[in-house]
This record gives C-alpha cells, structure tokens and sequence, in this order.
C-alpha cells in the first residue's frame, strides 16, 4: 500500500469516531473505485485488519476491474458489479448505505449530462429504497457545493441554510440541479419513512486516487507539475474556491454518517480558501526546486464546461461544533498528493 495513503487511513481510523457502530455490521459502497469511495472502502477494511471489527463491505462499481486485485480477493470484501441507476437488489441484511457514486469530472459532465443527473437522482432513489428495504441504521449521500450556486452580491460565505442561483436551463446544472434533488429525496425518505439520512456537501476534495486528467483545474495544476511543466493559467485566475484534503473530508464524512446528531453539513476547509491563482503560485512553490513558472493562455470566449460559480465558500462552523477539525493546508494536501503520484510512478 502506498505510504501517503495508508499514513492518510490510520489517520482516519484514529478519530475520535463512533466507530463501534460498524462492528459486525454490513456496509454498502457506491461508487467505491472512485477517490471518495476507495478512502471510505479501506478505512473500513483497515478498521477489520487493526481492530477485528467484523465489517462486511459491499463494495459497488460498474467496472469491478478498476478494484486493486488484493480487494478484490479480500474475504470481508464482496464486489458488486452493479450501476445504481438500476433497482438494486441484495440479499441479507444492509446496515449502512454509502452513495457515492456520481462523475465528478467536468468533462464528463459536459459530454454527458444525462448520465450525470442519473447517477445522482436515480442512483439515490434507488440507494434511498433499499435502505428503506433494509431498514438500514444509517444512509449517507455525498453532495456538492454547488448545490448553493453562485452566491448575492457580498455573500462571502454558504452556510447549511444559505443558497444562491442555479441556472436549471444551462446543461451544465446537470450536476448541481441533480444533487439538489437527491438531497430532497433524503428529507422526503427521512420524513415520510423515518429513514437516517445524512448529507454532507463537499467542497472542492483533492488528494492520491485523484485522476490528473479528469479536466478540474487542481487536476490540470497537478498534471503539470508532476510532470515538470510551467503551470498554464485559461483565466485571470480570481474565482475562489475552498479546497478539503481526502483525508480530511473522508474523517468527516464517517464522522457526520456514525456521530452527527442533524441531516447536512458543510465539509470545506476555510483555511483552504484560495483563488486559482493563488493556488497555482502554492503549486509551483511546492518543488521550488523544479523552476516552474506561472504563464497565463487566456482563450477568447473564456472557458467552456466548468462550474459558473466564482464566489462563495463553505462554512463548516456546524461541522466543527461536533468535533471535525482539518488536519492539512493546501500546500501540505498537494505535496502529499503529489508524493502519491511519485510513489505510484503517476
């Protein structure tokens, strides 16, 4: 295993979590070769190997070869080829839901919209009925800051109960517009059928299992330095956003799914709160070493297929009152990140 990553999963397992709650218990994963998936995956597998909690995990994907082999063949592992915009079908008991599966990537969203407000409202409701099924302990759903949008005039900060615009006409909302009605199906469970949901919305992750092609610009940052290029800038760079290491928003995620006594919260790391521009120049600065520069490639017309949204940041002050607490900066997230990829050869 890779040091970054499991120095990043002992990390986690040593919250002061409800952990407990899991012993013997069976966990459903969507999504679980993604960034997000895989970290909650192995803390839970981690939990098995330095705790003997007995956790059986149902790890979902439609694409079980993008499971490391050693996951695949571990006994307390079952993999479930499976796309949750079907009806889902499991036999034995469900205790724990983990809907994480949803594209993440700008370009994925820009090419395929319709796969992408799929995921995440048929993809829920159909996380959301078997939970029901099951009668699960507890159902968490992975949202988005971009369920806010783009904020008033002067609004610095989105906290659980604030929202701005979102454009329900522009292709692009395929993803905000279908985590917010996800998030409206959670309640509506939560109400009608007394189900335990949670939400955390998310800002900005970033972290090793990240792909350095997925078109994001930390993404885009990452690939240059990784491979020792300048870092080519496609705007002024101002728009703002907060930045939340892996291993941070993964401690935060079990933390609100096992020991949260409300449904949503805010995970966002305000002191990650930079501009791309600011970023860039963290990033160069991470292997001064190296002499990258900073060089600025505006196209005409701007860019097309990223989020509109260029302020408004994340308040986790809800978050925080219940004990979560950041462990890196921005320029310590992306050196390990960039230490993974070193480790991994990419």
């Amino acid at each position: 295993m890779n040091r970054v990553f499991e120095e990043d999963l002992e990390t986690i397992i040593g919250e002061d979590i409800e952990w407990e709650k899991l012993k013997g218990k069976r966990v459903l994963i969507t999504g679980a070769s993604g960034m997000i998936g895989t970290y909650m995956l192995h803390a839970l597998t981690m939990l098995n190997d330095r705790r003997s909690y007995g956790i059986r995990v149902l790890a979902m994907l439609r694409n079980v070869s993008k499971l490391p082999q050693e996951i695949r063949e571990r006994e307390d592992v079952e993999v479930i080829a499976h796309d949750v915009t079907e009806k889902l079908s499991i036999e034995g008991d469900v205790d724990y839901i983990i809907h994480a599966a949803s594209p993440a990537s700008p370009l994925i969203m820009q090419s395929q919209p319709v796969e992408t407000i799929a995921a995440n409202t048929l993809g829920t409701f159909n996380t959301l009925s078997l939970a029901r099924e099951k009668k699960a302990d507890g159902y968490l759903f992975i949202s988005s800051r971009e369920v806010y949008g783009q904020p008033e005039d002067g609004q610095e900060f989105f906290h659980e109960d604030t929202y701005g615009f979102v454009d329900q006409l522009n292709p692009r909302s395929c993803y905000s517009e279908g985590k917010k009605a996800a998030e409206t199906m959670c309640v509506c469970f939560r109400d009608e059928y007394g189900l335990n949901t949670k939400i955390a919305r998310l800002a900005h992750t970033y972290g090793p299992g990240m792909s350095i092609y997925d078109g994001r610009v930390q993404a885009d940052f990452l690939k240059n330095v990784f491979h020792n290029e300048d870092i080519v800038l496609k705007s002024e760079g101002t728009a703002v956003r907060t930045y939340t290491y892996i291993g941070d928003a993964v401690a935060a995620l079990y933390r609100i799914l096992l020991s949260s006594p409300e449904t949503v919260y805010n995970i966002g790391n305000e002191a990650g709160k930079v501009s791309i521009r600011e970023l860039a120049e963290i990033m160069v600065d991470i292997y001064p070493e190296r002499g990258l520069k900073l060089v600025f490639d505006i196209p005409e017309g701007g860019t097309k297929g990223t989020a509109p949204y260029t302020l408004g940041i994340l308040s986790s002050e809800k978050l925080r009152g219940i004990g979560w607490l950041p462990k890196y900066s921005v320029k310590e997230g992306f050196k390990r990140t960039l230490e993974y990829l070193e480790i991994e050869g990419e």
